[in-house]
């Protein structure tokens, strides 16, 4: 196989992370004869943590270190930068320019609103004079039930620059999906919208609002960004809160701790009340600097466009290119609005040159007939970015041929706000393949035994600590969970749950989850190369394959799928699926059943729901099994709960 990219030697010469090693070279203990050697600056930055973090500090000007960098490297309990203060906020407000905007906001069927830097500021100013009025202090938890809209951002950056601590979720989550993750929080100020739009309908939040309202007891207030013209009683809206009284007030920020909390982000929860994973001001302004601006080349000349939610953490990664003084661009409707390529033509209208979205997205363009570049001006595109799950080699190409810039696969979690592995500028793109571990992630595959493996698939590990692994889980006081999380199979190592094998290129394959394995007759294999099979069939929209031990012995292996309009689950079409799964990954691939479905259970963030699924089939109680609140589609887990082996 060939690469379906391979940087220039212009590429190479003008790509940030050039310039960082040719800085590394001179002010750390990095020596490289060979500046572009990609392979050689990752190995100096997992070997020398202290030297590697410090030059990204040093390079993008962060200020003083009080005194180490690395006090202590164990896993958990990695102590970064103690007695170094500083604020994420501080760097937003170092990027403001007046050449181009800060945001960019897209609406299904309004006109492109562009917030300044000015703006921004102002508006971050005076809701933080608002919510130090309410009594927000620092450690305060301050949350968000907000579509991806600016007034989003700009509530996060004020919560943040007065050291309280932000979390949110979107709106499409139930009141009681927001409570099982934002109640845990206590929080003292929400901030909520009364609806949004999506797919051409306006969707009235209020109702939810107040059942949200009424299960957290510890609010001091709740602020309404208008959207609808709805009317939320007993609020202060948005346009008061952000209002200035008399001379807009200086954003002064507070100076924290490194690792002093800034946002809560939570796991899909669907095996149990979401975890809280809570991160530092500190290791997500280091992370998010390096992953955005050195490992995805994104600058201030940059308009950065990834389709999220607050819900994900690719919002969080997004406005992480405030950091570097990229515009960026906030949407908060359907992708496939009114059309399939509804994505590339708001890429198009925004001028994006970064724009990052799914392997589901891509593949619906695919069986929709789209050509991106053929029928939008997309010439500022440089750079797509794929995650969310692994992107099949037919999709890579297809992404080459019909829109003709680099894809930049990454692959990470929440866990990390980040990426462990992905793309850089001066690294060839394999069809199918992450090009290769990101700078400062000692990211290795390991057997089960812990032994190191190349070419073979083992768990995603890494085997150093990064600056943005969790300060702790939420009300994990004693930080058992958050050890067990990561840390219980190979003692002092992470563990993240994912199938990965390492190539003799570099590159690394992503082949699913882990703790959703399929090991059919000994044989340990990953969904996701399946899926990538099955799901290029024209009549299958998705499918679902789970890997069942049962009572007596055996192991049963079904695939749903779910099919097009139109489509037959006929024999013809059954033969094609078992052929398409033995040709192009292998016979011991090939499912025991084909079911029809009537639709495949996600999370909230589009994850599918193998491990949850898995059990019902087994027989668990399904309410102990998954938590409906946190499925797109919970009254699928009733069917999937009443299938066994041999029914269809």
């Amino acid at each position: 196989m060939q690469p379906q990219w391979t940087p220039t030697e212009r590429d190479i010469a003008e790509a940030r992370i050039t310039d960082f090693a040719r800085f590394a070279a001179e002010h750390s203990s990095y020596d490289a004869p060979d500046r572009a050697d990609y392979q050689r600056l990752w190995e100096w930055s997992v070997r020398d943590l202290p030297g590697f973090w410090r030059a990204v500090w040093e390079y993008f000007d962060l200020g003083s270190i009080a005194g180490e960098v690395l006090a202590d490297d164990r896993m958990p309990g990695a102590n970064w930068f103690p007695g170094t203060r500083l604020n994420y906020v501080d760097r937003v407000l170092r990027q403001a320019r007046t050449d181009r905007p800060a945001i960019l906001a897209l609406t299904e069927d309004e006109p492109v609103r562009e917030v300044s830097w000015a703006e921004l500021i102002d508006q971050t100013a005076a809701l933080a004079h608002t919510l130090r009025g309410l009594g927000v202090r620092p450690g305060d938890r301050v949350i968000g039930y907000l579509p991806n809209i600016p007034e989003t951002v700009v509530a996060f950056l004020a919560t943040a620059s007065i050291g309280a601590v932000w979390s949110a979720c979107g709106q499409d989550y139930s009141p009681k999906a927001a409570l099982d993750r934002l109640g845990q929080l206590e929080p003292t100020v929400l901030i909520t919208a009364d609806g949004y739009r999506f797919g051409g309908k306006a969707h009235d939040k209020s109702a939810d609002i107040a059942a949200l309202r009424d299960g957290l007891p510890t609010l001091r207030s709740t602020i309404v960004v208008n959207r609808l013209g709805g009317i939320v009683p007993d609020t202060t809206s948005w346009t008061e809160a952000v209002a200035s009284t008399g001379a807009t007030p200086e954003l002064a920020t507070e100076q924290v701790a490194f690792d002093h909390p800034l946002w809560i982000v939570f796991s899909s929860g669907t095996t149990g009340l979401p975890k809280g994973i809570v991160h530092g001001h500190g290791g997500v302004v280091l992370e998010h600097l390096k992953a955005v601006a050195l490992q995805s080349d994104i600058g201030p000349e940059d308009t950065f466009f990834w389709y999220t939610s607050p819900s994900w953490m690719m919002w969080n990664f997004q406005v992480a290119g405030l950091l570097i003084g990229s515009t960026i661009v906030c949407y908060d409707g359907s992708p496939t609005y009114p059309a399939p390529d509804g994505l590339w033509r708001l890429a198009a209208e925004v001028g994006a040159t970064v724009l990052g979205t799914s392997p589901g997205y891509v593949l619906a363009c695919i069986k929709a007939g789209a050509h991106p570049a053929a029928e939008h001006d997309l010439s500022p595109l440089r750079l797509v970015g794929i995650t969310g799950s692994a992107l099949p080699p037919s999709s890579a190409l297809w992404l080459r041929d019909n829109v003709g810039v680099p894809v930049a696969s990454i692959s990470g979690g929440t866990d990390v706000v980040s990426a462990f592995l992905g793309w850089a500028r001066t690294v060839p793109v394999w069809p199918g393949e992450l090009s290769a571990p990101y700078l400062g992630v000692a990211l290795d595959a390991y057997d089960e035994s812990g032994n190191s493996v190349r070419g073979e698939v083992g768990e995603l590990v890494v085997t150093a600590p990064m600056p943005s692994m969790p300060v702790a889980f939420w009300r994990d006081e004693d930080g058992k969970r958050y050890h067990d999380a990561y840390f219980d199979m190979f003692p002092g190592v992470w563990r993240h749950g994912d199938w990965i094998t390492r190539t003799d290129h570099g590159s690394i394959v992503v082949h699913g989850r882990s703790d959703s394995t399929l090991n059919r007759h000994g044989i340990r294999m990953g969904s996701a190369d399946i899926y990538q099979a099955v799901e290029s069939l024209p009549e299958i929209t998705e499918a679902l394959v789970i890997g069942v031990e049962q009572p007596d012995g055996g192991y049963w292996m079904p695939l749903f799928v779910l099919l097009a309009p139109g489509a037959e689950l006929n024999a013809e079409l059954i033969d094609r699926i078992k052929r398409v799964i033995r040709t192009e990954v292998s016979p011991r691939h090939v499912p025991d059943e084909i079911l029809l479905a009537p639709g495949i259970p996600h999370t909230r963030t589009g994850k599918k729901l193998e491990v949850p699924i898995k059990k019902l089939l087994q027989g668990a109680d399904a309410t102990r099994v998954v938590e409906r609140s946190a499925v797109d589609d919970p009254d699928l887990l009733d069917w999937y709960a009443a299938v066994g082996p041999g029914e269809k």
